[in-house]
């Protein structure tokens, strides 16, 4: 059976939680389930992020997390597609590819006129999978972060 994809909601919450958590600790951060499931909810609650779901045979596979901001120069809506994450046990299944299809159609669907990522250096899985569905790296500029 195919992976299918869909947007989520706080009837997801536990299985977001779940996958949102294992995420988190793949980027070296521990767990904190209560933390992931009260961190999704507010984002839920409040319509501060998109989330999608990809799923098999009702089986969790992985999500996505897309927020809302614009281009100034563009003086147009973006996303940033922040949170990608499929679990170890079912990587190269075809759910990172259908939940970033998902989040296209999605965004083209909304009216967005572009999606931005970053992901790690070192994460070349991803990145091929990015350039294979058209995704192109920044060349021109360069961003930083400052903690607060």
């Amino acid at each position: 059976m195919s992976v299918t994809v869909r947007e989520a909601g706080l009837d997801d919450l536990e299985t977001l939680a779940e996958l949102f958590d294992r995420y988190r600790q793949f980027y070296r951060q521990p767990a904190d389930l209560a933390g992931a499931r009260d961190f999704l909810a507010a984002r839920l609650a409040g319509g501060e992020s998109r989330l999608l779901l990809a799923e098999r045979d009702e089986v969790a596979l992985g999500f996505c997390q897309l927020y809302a901001s614009f281009t100034s120069i563009g003086m147009a809506p973006l996303w940033i597609l922040n949170d990608l994450f499929v679990d170890a046990a079912v990587r190269r299944s075809g759910a990172g590819r259908a939940l970033l299809l998902a989040a296209r159609a999605l965004a083209e669907r909304q009216g967005v006129k572009r999606l931005v990522l970053a992901t790690e250096r070192v994460n070349l899985p991803a990145q091929t999978l990015y350039e294979s569905l058209g995704w192109q790296r920044d060349e021109v500029y360069l961003h930083y972060g400052l903690r607060i």
